[in-house]
């Protein structure tokens, strides 16, 4: 990633590290997601919308306050989401996953709670 200082503002690269640590969880020897579609693909727009899920889970789980910033991605993931009813409710689980990952390598007493974890995606503690 590009140093903070090469982002507008502190927020954006904030969040773009996220939704980057939510790609990196999906490696074989982490939660052993499929990576392997090509740019362009469905398996590419539904890992996208994985780490875009990831950083948004994980924004509201560390007070930062999130948008959508890949306007250009939207497209594929309503293609994604059109031809599958069951897409959000899977890449939301994963999403779930990956952010519980990429939180649980804060310090103790900056972790979130699992419950303020749980209290975004919908889990009970």
């Amino acid at each position: 990633m590009p140093p903070p200082a090469a982002y507008f503002q502190p927020i954006d690269w904030h969040r773009t590290a996220l939704h980057e640590l939510g790609h990196a969880s999906g490696h074989h020897s982490r939660l052993n997601r499929d990576l392997s579609g090509a740019h362009g693909s469905k398996k590419y727009a539904f890992e996208e919308l994985i780490a875009e899920l990831c950083a948004a889970f994980s924004c509201a789980s560390l007070g930062i306050v999130p948008t959508v910033r890949h306007a250009d991605y939207i497209g594929s993931w309503l293609d994604c989401l059109r031809e599958d009813n069951r897409a959000i409710v899977r890449a939301a689980s994963q999403a779930s996953k990956a952010a519980d990952y990429v939180l649980g390598f804060l310090p103790d007493n900056e972790a979130p709670s699992k419950t303020s974890i749980s209290a975004i995606d919908g889990r009970t503690a």
